[in-house]
């Protein structure tokens, strides 16, 4: 089945993914933020499939503004649980893959702080997969 992706879902699909690596790079503020994001997004350009080309390509239009965690929660969140939804829709073992990318890259953002992740990133990391799943 082929599928194809409008300019906009694939922005929806990189505002949700790389959201959910700077919420959490975010939440981790008192390790250290920068490897947080880059572990996680290391994950997400590892991806395969269409979810793979379109976290690949350049990064542009997502909004990731906010002056707080909660401002950037409130555009990712409800973009994690769109990609799912439209995903579901049009082709579900994309939104599959999406979802298990979205998840290896919270595993390794929450990794790259030394010993367990603070209760704020696993608190993070529990509404990012509820996103997900909402859908």
């Amino acid at each position: 089945m082929s599928i194809t992706l409008i300019d906009q879902d694939k922005i929806t699909l990189r505002t949700a993914a790389y959201g959910a690596v700077s919420l959490l790079a975010a939440a981790g503020a008192a390790g250290s933020p920068h490897k947080v994001a880059t572990e996680g997004s290391i994950a997400l350009t590892s991806a395969t499939g269409l979810v793979g080309h379109v976290l690949a390509e350049k990064s542009t239009g997502m909004n990731l503004s906010g002056k707080s965690v909660a401002e950037l929660a409130d555009h990712v969140l409800p973009a994690l649980t769109a990609a799912m939804s439209l995903l579901k829709k049009q082709a579900p073992a994309e939104a599959d893959n999406f979802r298990g990318t979205v998840i290896v890259a919270i595993e390794a953002a929450t990794r790259a702080q030394k010993g367990a992740p603070s209760p704020t990133m696993a608190d993070m990391a529990r509404k990012i997969t509820a996103a997900l799943d909402a859908a």
